[in-house]
């Protein structure tokens, strides 16, 4: 579980999605206060996903070969294969795309978010959530053990690695204000210009890892 976890917290983590769109709520309007309300709504994603898991399983993992095990297994399977396809999808949408001119991005995206509020930054870390990558977590969850204190600090280092990337802006902008918005602008073109590569790589990537290994445990 450990490993595994980890994988996907790292995933998530380097998803260039939330992170292309973190970049430009900090650098907008009160975007440190934006930024902070983006980070508590995405930590409070992960925790309710972890809480509804745990409350299901009571904090005990079940039995193997058990039908909530094979179950979980499965789910894990599906999402693992699922990841698998969305990756190559987005490989074969990249190809096509270098076919042909992209449309330049709207230049009024930064001054829209200038209006926004901290809520909408809430209900954008909601959105942009990496959900296939978060319930592939859940899936790991349900062999958790509460009864070991290591468990906790196993869960507690998932959140935390799973919002790292998003922190490490934050504490940049907080500290750096002005040497800050313009760098992670630039850090945010460069990533818009390699932003499918890394998605099929990490699609991809962990899709194989979780598949792998549930066919592993489901036939072992």
């Amino acid at each position: 579980m450990v490993l595994d976890l980890l994988l996907i917290a790292l995933a998530i983590t380097l998803d260039p999605l939330p992170l292309t769109a973190f970049v430009l709520v900090v650098a907008s309007a009160k975007g440190v206060w934006k930024g902070l309300v983006f980070i508590l709504s995405w930590l409070a994603c992960l925790v309710a996903v972890i809480a509804l898991v745990l409350a299901l399983t009571g904090g005990h993992p079940p039995a193997p070969r058990s039908t909530p095990s094979t179950a979980a297994l499965a789910a894990k399977l599906a999402i693992g294969v699922g990841l698998v396809v969305y990756g190559i999808h987005r490989r074969r949408r990249m190809v096509a795309e270098r076919a042909h001119r992209r449309a330049p991005e709207q230049p009024s995206l930064t001054s829209e978010l200038d209006r926004s509020t901290v809520w909408t930054s809430a209900g954008l870390a909601v959105l942009l959530q990496p959900w296939g990558m978060v319930a592939a977590g859940a899936t790991e969850v349900v062999s958790a053990d509460l009864s070991h204190p290591v468990t906790w600090l196993v869960l507690f280092a998932f959140c935390l690695l799973a919002t790292a990337s998003l922190l490490a802006i934050e504490l940049y902008v907080v500290f750096a204000p002005e040497k800050a918005k313009p760098r992670l602008l630039r850090l945010r073109a460069w990533m818009k210009g390699h932003q499918q590569q890394a998605i099929v790589i990490l699609c991809l990537g962990l899709g194989l890892w979780l598949t792998g290994k549930s066919i592993y445990q489901l036939t072992a």
